[in-house]
């Protein structure tokens, strides 16, 4: 008899924990935030702990189920408003313990899942992201061929770090970093649309999220010259401060030669002006290390500039350009920087990013440094080169003095007497006293 009752409470025991197991399982969904972008909507759902769900899709009329196992819909849950490619959605029970979310939608999409963990303010997140099932070519800002005079424009893409669900780092006083990078983004690009030569184009002009890699795509599909990503500093100390630019590291740049070598895609793009999809990988790996170590080059040279005209502003964090294995810096064949404006967690300088005069100060410095490196390296065919040209090939006003004879002239000038007269159309080399010049500093 004993062992019959010991025997009826294990089984009442493991039940028990298989219940307990089982409402430990379940979560509430506490809210539902919609984010609308260019290339894809994403549904964000507030759970209170992990949860077990299925996704599926329907057609005539196209809609995306989503069932929550062991879930229900919080009291503080409503509906949001329609955006994207989503035209309405209904929520509510399915059977005794399962909540179902019905995602209608304007047209077929390939939907795409994952849970997050909790990370800073945040608890556990379900992200549905809807990409359209026929991909659309997205509109993108390509001015390359733009000609001011007989230059075309440089291209400088702007990125906004963070964006919609992700809010990036928070000040003491609630500034998020995803709403100042937009406001400075915003402004450099003004700027830079200013500037005779230059045309700025933005990754994302409003409050969506882009995946990092699509960040540095978009420059590479815009033929940009330059990237920008704005950022601003956190850390756990109030006091660390001051702005700071950062490049890609070496190994970064091997991790992703190697994965650009490794995708099919990847290889069929043009790298540097270059397809590698026809090449054998002996020489596609020596032509995109060539592209890359250009690259790099060119986008340390640009960090320095731009360090130093932030450096005009007030102490920098580091008198020195720093490296990081920066996803959104890793394209092969534009250069790329990371501007960490401030530290938002330093109650002055989170004050100071949050006053659009100051924004525009930063802008502005950051322009200084970009419009130097364009001076010193102008881009092929650009109107900074045709002005480099211009200048290099300046013509010079020369008195000839008492006694002079036009081979001394072009000696002096290194040039040869027969450039000189080219340039002054001299039948012979007779020149006169006061006779005016004109020399050739190219």
């Amino acid at each position: 008899m004993w062992g019959i009752r010991n025997q009826a409470w294990l089984i009442a025991c493991a039940a028990a924990l298989l219940f307990g197991a089982g409402a430990a399982r379940a979560a509430e969904i506490k809210s539902l935030r919609i984010w609308a972008g260019p290339e894809y909507t994403r549904a964000v759902f507030d759970v209170s702990g992990p949860v077990d769900y299925k996704l599926f899709e329907l057609s005539k009329p196209n809609r995306v189920v989503l069932d929550m196992y062991g879930s229900a819909l919080g009291s503080g849950f409503s509906e949001p408003a329609a955006k994207g490619l989503l035209k309405s959605l209904r929520a509510g029970k399915q059977g005794k313990s399962d909540a179902r979310i019905v995602f209608d939608l304007a047209e077929g999409v390939h939907p795409k899942s994952f849970l997050l963990p909790p990370a800073d303010k945040f608890g556990y997140r379900l992200v549905l992201d809807l990409y359209p099932a026929t991909t659309k070519s997205v509109p993108v800002k390509t001015v390359a061929a733009t000609v001011v005079g007989k230059g075309r424009n440089v291209i400088v893409a702007v990125d906004a770090g963070h964006g919609g669900d992700d809010p990036g780092a928070t000040g003491a006083s609630g500034a998020h970093e995803k709403d100042i990078t937009l406001a400075v983004a915003r402004e450099l690009k003004k700027l830079i649309d200013r500037t005779p030569g230059m045309t700025g184009v933005l990754t994302r002009d409003r409050d969506y999220f882009i995946p990092l890699e699509m960040r540095y795509r978009k420059a590479r599909q815009a033929k940009a010259d330059l990237f920008i990503s704005i950022h601003a500093d956190a850390f756990t100390s109030s006091d660390a401060r001051g702005s700071s630019v950062w490049v890609l590291s070496p190994r970064g740049a091997t991790n992703e030669a190697s994965r650009w070598l490794a995708d099919r895609e990847n290889r069929a793009d043009l790298v540097g002006g270059i397809s590698l999809d026809d090449k054998d990988d002996t020489l596609a790996k020596v032509l995109l290390d060539l592209s890359q170590g250009a690259t790099m080059g060119a986008s340390n040279s640009v960090a320095q500039q731009v360090l130093g005209a932030l450096r005009k502003l007030g102490p920098t964090h580091r008198n020195y350009v720093e490296r990081a294995n920066f996803v959104v810096l890793r394209s092969p064949d534009v250069p790329s920087i990371l501007v960490e404006t401030a530290f938002i967690t330093n109650p002055t300088e989170e004050a100071r990013l949050k006053n659009p005069a100051h924004r525009e100060k930063l802008a502005s410095a950051i322009l200084g440094g970009v419009n130097d490196y364009f001076r010193a390296s102008p881009p092929p065919g650009s109107l900074f080169a045709v002005n480099s040209a211009r200048a290099h090939n300046k013509l010079a006003r020369y008195v000839v003095g008492r006694g002079e004879t036009l081979s001394a002239i072009a000696e002096r000038h290194g040039m040869t007497s027969a450039q000189l007269r080219a340039a002054n159309e001299l039948a012979d080399e007779r020149v006169r006293t006061g006779e005016v010049l004109q020399i050739p500093s190219g």
